[in-house]
């Protein structure tokens, strides 16, 4: 082929796919509304659509348009024709009663205008990609205060195909969810009567869809507080045999009020007492008043029990002299040579420390942000866009935590110690999101995050995490202090540790106690965080949150340094990585709650929804077991500290 012939056919095809992308992937996405918009009365309002998904399972979600629904508005002339029909058959045989009321003005409010098309997609923020939101446009035509009694949407005949996939739908208990502005609303897709439980359909049963969706919008003033959608359970259309075509009329209606009670800064509040969203907040205040008088009890207990111990331990052995104090069989003492004796996989350890120093830097700044409004509690993603971007600008913390206590501990690859803490925490996070975003691939699920999405949070940990991370070791290795400051000198040689000893001080015994009692304290309010986090529930009380953290924090160190007492009482001088371990349980008891209630406490199921719930309480499990075994070790280390320095050791 001829050199100018090849390049215009190179140049045919580029502009062919460009055309083709420019209509698909490049297309250019629509910008989002503004919440809190003044309007004028007539001005447009846009219903944009988000997903739809089983109800139990709030992962699994698809997009809106993954159903047959309206992707174009009927024009005047399909509605006038609809409205005539209505009217003509008035309380004819099949005609539900509620259609003797059906409007014989054809048209009200603001005329149709017919140029909004469904199916297109929205800008979205960071934080709505990542909790699977996918907003698109819709062909609803809503204008401010122009109430609208009835108006066709569009008139479709479903076949076989799009009958079945409404039918297994309804049978899911899927719902929709629209928003408009960024007030969210939810109803069903359709219902069902008369199957049974177990069997499912059986003759006699049905299947309906509801085609009509009526909008109840409050105003206060020029702003919009408050939208619900309702489906009208008169207007459903017996969709049982697939095997028909049916002829659906999707319709709308639409009514607005004034509501000059709901402030537009308070809008959010009315979803607490929503209708569709199931009550969890009941006994919310008992719940941390209990857990408060149980802390203060176990760390009231603790404290006096360890200071009268103590104290009768100094008594002791400022009165022996070292003959004596050599016949002694037992004794904390004993070990004072080994006590500072550093840990196995010394890298590893303070990697685990330094990163769990911060996340709990991070988390204490995430919810200090929620309570002061910085970080909207109710933007739908914002606390987990919140997480990742505090996580990255934290880096610093842990890198510079570990290292120094690495380069205390006379280690000498300082530059591995870094790059394992950039890693420790950020692995085993991608590497279930590796697998639940395959999962929800293969599903087709809007969970899969897509392609900008994990680009962007790839680029936050490439050029902000990594370079903050290598700062703070850098800072850790020429300015901290790489003095360890133990009160006593280490042996060269380790002294043996008894092996005899009662089943109630073995470590497995330990490993359960420390994990049990945190997690007691916490256990009710655990149930209202899995109801947010794993439900349709919004939770808005960060207040209480923070307090319980709090709570964790001290309950977990007090246990912590308890256990470590009676260990090295026992002459157990290998109390580093057990000390970690016994405070960090707590995060396995966590997850082990995440089984109670996947299969107790609530309906979740399938492949999808089990991947992405036990995958993701795994990491959040490990997060607290980094968190709490690292809060646990430090209060430990003072405490080692303080009472080998109270001591005469020679």
């Amino acid at each position: 082929m001829p050199r100018p012939s090849l390049l215009l056919t190179t140049l045919l095809l580029l502009s062919s796919s460009l055309n083709v992308a420019h209509g698909g992937f490049f297309k250019k996405k629509h910008r989002r509304q503004k919440a809190g918009t003044k309007y004028n009365e007539h001005d447009a309002v846009h219903v944009v659509v988000n997903k739809v998904g089983p109800f139990n399972n709030p992962t699994e979600t698809y997009r809106y348009y993954s159903l047959p629904f309206c992707h174009k508005h009927a024009d005047e002339e399909e509605h006038l024709e609809a409205a005539g029909e209505f009217n003509d058959f008035e309380g004819a045989d099949g005609m539900d009663d509620a259609y003797e009321n059906e409007p014989r003005i054809a048209l009200a409010g603001r005329r149709i205008q017919g140029d909004r098309i469904g199916a297109e997609r929205h800008k979205q923020r960071l934080g709505e990609s990542i909790a699977g939101d996918r907003r698109e446009t819709s062909p609803y035509e809503l204008s401010f205060q122009d109430d609208i009694e009835w108006r066709l949407l569009c008139k479709t005949t479903l076949g076989e195909k799009e009958l079945t996939k409404l039918k297994d739908a309804i049978h899911n208990n899927y719902f929709f969810e629209m928003f408009i502005e960024d007030l969210p609303m939810w109803g069903y897709v359709g219902d069902f009567e008369d199957e049974d439980a177990i069997l499912g359909e059986m003759q006699g049963s049905h299947t309906y869809l509801f085609p009509h969706l009526h909008f109840k919008i409050g105003t206060n003033g020029q702003r919009i507080v408050s939208a619900t959608v309702t489906t009208e359970r008169d207007r459903r259309v017996d969709i049982t045999n697939v095997h028909k075509p049916t002829t659906v009329q999707f319709s709308y209606s639409v009514e607005w009020f004034e509501d000059h009670t709901l402030q537009w800064k308070d809008r959010m509040t009315r979803y607490a007492d929503s209708r569709f969203l199931p009550s969890s907040f009941e006994i919310h205040w008992l719940s941390i008043i209990n857990s408060f008088v149980l802390v203060l009890l176990l760390t009231a207990f603790l404290t006096i029990i360890l200071m009268r111990v103590l104290k009768n331990d100094f008594s002791r052995y400022m009165e022996l002299d070292d003959e004596t104090l050599e016949e002694e069989e037992s004794g904390w003492k004993l070990i004072h040579g080994d006590v500072f004796r550093f840990p196995e996989f010394p890298v590893l350890f303070c990697a685990s420390v330094g990163t769990g120093v911060q996340l709990i830097v991070a988390t204490f700044f995430l919810l200090g942000l929620a309570l002061t409004n910085l970080i909207s509690t109710t933007r739908r993603g914002s606390i987990l866009a919140g997480m990742v971007v505090l996580y990255c600008l934290t880096c610093t913390v842990g890198s510079y935590v570990s290292t120094r206590l690495y380069l205390q501990m006379n280690g000498k690859a300082w530059v591995r110690c870094v790059l394992v803490t950039a890693g420790l925490f950020p692995v085993p996070v991608a590497t279930v999101f590796m697998w639940v975003n395959t999962v929800a691939l293969v599903h087709g699920s809007t969970s899969a995050l897509p392609f900008s999405t994990i680009f962007t949070v790839a680029a936050l940990y490439s050029l902000l995490a990594c370079p903050l991370t290598v700062l703070g070791g850098i800072l850790a290795k020429n300015y901290a202090s790489h003095d360890f400051n133990a009160p006593t000198r280490t042996t060269k040689v380790a002294r043996e540790i008894p092996t005899e000893v009662p089943w109630y001080r073995s470590r497995f015994v330990q490993m359960l106690i420390s994990g049990f009692l945190p997690f007691s304290a916490i256990y009710i309010e655990l149930h209202y965080i899995f109801a947010s986090m794993w439900g349709h529930q919004i939770y808005t009380l960060f207040g209480i949150l923070l307090f319980a953290f709090v709570l964790l924090i001290i309950v977990t160190s007090f246990i912590s340094v308890a256990l470590l007492y009676f260990q090295l009482a026992r002459e157990d001088h290998r109390w580093w990585w057990s000390t970690f371990i016994n405070a960090g349980m707590t995060g396995l008891f966590i997850y082990a709650y995440s089984f109670f209630y996947y299969f107790h406490r609530s309906g979740m199921s399938g492949v999808l929804q089990g991947s992405f719930y036990f995958g993701y309480m795994a990491i959040i499990s490990f997060a607290f077991f980094l968190m709490l075994g690292s809060a646990g070790f430090h209060f430990s280390l003072v405490f080692v500290k303080h009472i080998y320095s109270r001591v005469k050791c020679d």
